[in-house]
């Protein structure tokens, strides 16, 4: 009996880093607002840094605290080593939700007033769109198409993206063939790396989780040093 011959698959890796901590919000919901992070954690960027691969391509949304994280971890690790200096692209596409008229309201008062819904495990169900804003649903399009054209542009290589937690967990969603709802039920830290690797070849396609919120700093010290041998 013969059997078909198959061709290999073609990998994409994509290496996904949420943003540093946002710590002068104020306690106010932010969104899709551009407002800084902090960097200073240097033990999380040294033990982050080494984990990413050099010869990447590298994107980020349009807010600035997406560049301040990648920046910090080029600051962390000499990736111009590994071959070209990174550039990082910006791409609206990539950004977090827009929270519309939610922006800058008191984020406890918010959850304070809201009925809470047992399955959110965020500010609203996937498909509730804030006044002057977009639902999560919609993110999850947008994201999507940014991620299928990224995909095909540079098929067969790595991409780290440095974006925001909504914007993973829409990755995530995408990945796993899930509604948006069921992208909304997965933890994304700050600085947490999530793998997605996207398999394809003439016979098709689909994606592989390596990591969800990875934390490769744990363990360190605030010095940057590793745990007692």
């Amino acid at each position: 009996m013969s059997t078909r011959h198959r061709l290999p698959f073609v990998r994409t890796r994509w290496w996904w880093v949420r943003h540093a901590p946002v710590r002068g919000d104020g306690g106010r919901i932010y969104g899709g607002a551009d407002i800084a992070c902090d960097c200073g954690d240097a033990h999380v960027f040294a033990g982050l840094a080494p984990v990413l691969p050099g010869g990447a391509v590298w994107v980020a949304s349009h807010l600035g605290r997406t560049r301040q994280t990648a920046e910090a971890l080029w600051q962390a690790r000499d990736f111009s080593r590994d071959g070209a200096a990174p550039v990082l692209t910006a791409l609206p596409a990539l950004a977090e939700q827009n929270l519309g008229d939610w922006q800058g309201q008191d984020r406890a008062r918010f959850f304070a007033e809201r009925q809470p819904a047992a399955a959110s495990h965020w500010f609203a169900p996937a498909d509730e769109r804030p006044p002057g804003g977009e639902s999560f649903a919609e993110l999850c399009d947008r994201v999507g198409g940014a991620i299928r054209d990224l995909t095909a542009e540079h098929r067969g290589g790595d991409i780290v993206a440095v974006a925001h937690g909504g914007t993973i967990r829409a990755a995530i969603a995408l990945a796993l063939g899930l509604p948006p709802q069921g992208g909304l039920a997965f933890a994304i830290e700050n600085c947490s790396l999530t793998r997605l690797d996207h398999y394809d070849s003439p016979e098709g396609a689909g994606w592989r989780v390596g990591m969800v919120n990875g934390q490769p700093w744990l363990g360190a010290g605030p010095e940057g040093g590793g745990p007692p041998a």
